[in-house]
């Protein structure tokens, strides 16, 4: 995948974990959010030996990642 798939996928990412916890962002937040869950994601798959392959599997590596980091950042903010 390319540098605009990746992009794609980050946007796309960041949307949906943003509609999952109640919030809203805008393209670059969901950009920047869907980028930061896809590291997130990856590490914590990695943790649990849970590999899930293909750009679904990517996208949902970064969702579950995106939601992680509003769920912390959520608490922190508290």
């Amino acid at each position: 995948m390319g540098l605009i798939g990746a992009i794609i996928i980050g946007i796309l990412a960041g949307f949906l974990a943003n509609k999952i916890m109640g919030r809203s962002g805008g393209l670059l937040w969901n950009l920047f959010l869907g980028v930061i869950g896809g590291f997130a994601g990856g590490f914590l798959f990695d943790l649990l030996n849970i590999t899930w392959g293909g750009t679904i599997g990517q996208l949902g590596t970064a969702v579950v990642g995106a939601v992680v980091v509003l769920w912390i950042a959520s608490k922190l903010k508290k």
